[in-house]
Formats: C-alpha cells, structure tokens, sequence
C-alpha cells in the first residue's frame, strides 16, 4: 500500500472498534484494503470488506492472500450490507467502520474522472455504471445544476457556474474533468491565499449526486444498527460537513439524552437508547498525520457502542437533504 493510500486515523479506528478474538467485523469500504488490515492483524477475526467499485475488490488478491478466508469481499454497496451478509449466513456482527467519500486511489486514477487536477473523461461513478457525471452535466438544465451544486457542494455560487455551463456545452460537449473545471475557474476565479480550488465544490456535489452517496449513507447507518450485537461498535470517519452532519445526528438520535429539561419543561419522552458515545467528541487527526497526509485535515471521526434497545425506524430525519431528482433520468432516456 503507498504512502497515498495509508487510510485517516488508522490507530485511532482500530481503537474505536476494538477488535476481538473470533469477532466479526465490516469494514464498510474496502478500498485498499487499510482498516481491514489493521483490524485483521489486531485480533484473530474475521473482517467482511464491501466496495461498490470493482477495482477495489480485483485488487485485493495480496490481502486475500496474506489472511485467507479471515477476509471476505463482496462487490456491493455498504447500504446492501445486511442483505449481503444474509446471504453468507451472517446474522449479526461486532463492529462495522466507514471511511466515507471517495478514495485516494480513485482521486489519483484520471480514468476515473473524480480529480480536476488530472485530465480523464467526466466519470465519478464509483461502479462505473450510468448515467454518470458527463451526463448530468450534458442533459440537466441550468437551474437542476444549480441546485446539485447548491445541496450537495454547497456552492455559493451555483447559478452563475450552472448557467457558464450550459452556455459552454451549447458550443461543444463538455466531456472531460479539465474541460469542466476551466468553465469554472473562468467563472469563479481563485481568491487571495484560498487553499480550496474553485472547482472543488462542484466535483464534489456530481460526485455525491451521481453515486446517491448521501441516500447510501443514510441506509448504510440503519443497516449498521440493526445489524450490530450488543456491545458492538460502529464507526464513521468523514470528511466533509453533509455527511458529518447526518452521521452526527444518527449518533444524536441514538445516545441517551444528555438534557433534563427544567422543572418548568420536562424533558420530552425519547424511545431507548440504541448507542453509547466512545468518545466524549468527535476525533480529529493530529498535526503529524495532515503533516504527511493533507486529505486528512478534514476528517472526523465519531464512534458508538450499541446498546441492547431495539434499532429505531429508518424514516427518521437525519439531516438528509432533499434528494435531487432528474426527470430525464427516470424516464430512462439518458
């Protein structure tokens, strides 16, 4: 594994989860296989690695070879998981860990289209499947562009990049990551001292959007719960704030109640308790490891131990924002 694809946290995961002898563990996100293998070489378990993309499971043959049948992939989606796991006879597990949004080695692949730094085709589909971000960006209107950008990256200004766009794609397909990315800093030039590309923002929200991250990330959690024994610890590592968001109001939803109302107000009723807190606050990564690693200066890292109490609905509001639909899309004409 290079130095690129050491994964956030490591120790600190591998903490929260604290692995156990005959365990069994997911690692929700296979990828390169890091968490896996320090949860493999910390207790004699058994670890279940999910990836959606292909690459990350062809891939993994050295690991596979390293632990045998204590490493088992599976090419699905980690909100699939518990009907995965079914089918391997898999009833209930010790821990599960999340290292969310996209990967270092799908960032540094051009091929891919995730980076704007590399020139590839316009991609993002983690499975390679469609319709991917060339899609979205050569059918959507302007104002459905402007509201990707606006709810899943949080750009401010989303309008003007949208209708730069659809401008651009009148005069020549817009196919590439470069392509995509000079429309944007046309429109959006870098400011001052500003670490953050002006395309940032956009990728990431087609990234989000075309892959449903958020809608996974939302049932991958639901999943988790019911999944996990007593005892058991799930963990979610993060790296930007709609996600931190919604996994930091699962966890919220679940922990006993830290409020006792006042003696004006009591304290609403609020159903049992399905989580615990292992950490007093959400874990940041100290200096040494954003020194070596700068992808790292963004991520958190949230742990619960489940409880005995029955897992909630899955229809409760976690902070999901509301699910962009396009029409063209659903109409299976794309």
């Amino acid at each position: 594994m290079s130095a690129a694809h050491v994964p956030v946290m490591v120790r600190e995961v591998v903490t929260a989860l604290a692995p156990r002898e005959n365990g069994i563990y997911v690692d929700a996100t296979f990828g390169a296989g890091g968490y896996a293998r320090a949860i493999l070489k910390a207790a004699n378990c058994t670890v279940y690695g999910f990836d959606r993309d292909p690459s990350a499971i062809a891939g993994a043959q050295s690991l596979v070879d390293e632990f045998g049948d204590r490493l088992r992939l599976i090419n699905r989606p980690f909100a699939e998981m518990e009907e995965a796991l079914a089918e391997k006879g898999v009833e209930s597990v010790d821990g599960i860990v999340f290292d969310l949004g996209v990967s270092s080695m799908q960032l540094d692949e051009p091929e891919r289209g995730f980076s704007f730094r590399y020139e590839g085709p316009l991609s993002m589909r983690m499975d390679g499947a469609k319709p991917d971000a060339s899609d979205v960006i050569a059918v959507a209107d302007a104002r459905s562009l402007a509201s990707i950008f606006k709810t899943y990256g949080e750009e401010k200004k989303s309008g003007r990049i949208s209708r730069a766009i659809v401008k651009a794609r009148d005069v020549a397909p817009i196919a590439t990551t470069t392509a995509l990315s000079a429309i944007i800093e046309k429109v959006s030039p870098p400011r001052g001292k500003s670490k953050i590309h002006p395309a940032t923002r956009v990728f990431q929200a087609l990234r989000i959007f075309v892959n449903d991250e958020l809608g996974q990330l939302v049932s991958g959690l639901c999943a988790a719960e019911r999944l996990l024994r007593p005892a058991g610890r799930l963990v979610a590592v993060t790296f930007h704030s709609l996600e931190d968001r919604i996994v930091k109001r699962f966890f919220a939803n679940r922990f006993p109640s830290q409020s006792g109302g006042s003696r004006h107000a009591p304290p609403a009723p609020k159903s049992a308790p399905t989580f615990e807190p292992v950490f007093a606050k959400a874990i940041e990564p100290g200096e040494e490891e954003t020194s070596v690693n700068p992808r790292a200066r963004s991520a958190k890292l949230r742990a619960g131990a489940r409880l005995a109490a029955a897992a909630k609905n899955d229809d409760e509001d976690l902070g999901l924002p509301v699910r962009i639909h396009l029409k063209v899309f659903e109409e299976g004409k794309v």
